[in-house]
């Protein structure tokens, strides 16, 4: 039972920020794509922040469940916005930018969490539910900064490796991007690495690095509240 009430606890405080952590690094994906030419998303309704329009029932729920309750690793993924390459303005380097939209929109709202997590631990006392809105304001800031590190791993279909494709030469290019097809043993192999611990060990660093680049951004916010 005692296992049980952890989880339905770990719930509640990481639902809300990993729905947004999804929405809004999905939307990013297809303002990114609007602005530099490709409606695609737009015309399909993907410029949302509603989390059902985002949400793979598989990736998003099944998967992270099973995966956190086997081996204590909540893997999982979005349903992808639709992005035709061949409708930007300038492909090869503007999907680049339209990969990198994502991550960028993780690390603002990483920087909004640790905002709100100042906010609330200094005006504590004014709130009876000052400890649950502190702890959901911290997985907000763990969610995002994991998706944003994550998420630039430069290994296709991940973010990072499509902002690699996009800046190789173009006969580099054409055979990084195949390794697309392979996207089912990459996933395999990096629930592998998350389980042995190597994976995290491998970005230990960069968390970390992103986390105090953040924190050095609230420090105008600390010193004035402080």
């Amino acid at each position: 039972m005692s296992d049980f009430n952890t989880i339905v606890q770990t719930v509640a405080v990481y639902l809300v920020p990993v729905l947004f952590a999804i929405s809004l690094h999905e939307a990013a994906h297809g303002y990114a794509a609007r602005y530099f030419g490709d409606p695609t998303a737009s015309n399909e309704g993907r410029l949302s922040l509603n989390p059902i329009r985002h949400i793979d029932p598989f990736g998003t729920v099944l998967l992270p469940l099973f995966l956190y309750w086997s081996i204590g690793v909540p893997f999982g993924y979005a349903k992808p916005v639709p992005v035709d390459f061949g409708r930007l303005r300038n492909p090869k380097k503007q999907m680049a930018w339209v990969a990198f939209a994502g991550p960028a929109a993780n690390f603002a709202m990483a920087f909004g969490w640790m905002v709100a997590y100042i906010l609330l631990s200094t005006m504590a006392p004014a709130f009876t539910m000052s400890k649950y809105l502190i702890a959901v304001s911290l997985a907000g800031v763990s969610v995002n900064v994991v998706m944003f590190v994550f998420n630039l791993i430069p290994v296709p279909p991940l973010d990072g490796g499509r902002i690699v494709t996009g800046m190789l030469p173009d006969a580099l290019s054409r055979k990084y991007a195949s390794i697309d097809r392979y996207t089912p043993f990459v996933f395999a192999l990096l629930i592998f690495l998350s389980y042995k611990g190597y994976l995290g060990l491998a970005l230990s660093g960069v968390l970390q690095q992103a986390t105090s680049i953040l924190y050095a951004m609230t420090l105008p916010l600390r010193m004035l509240l402080g």
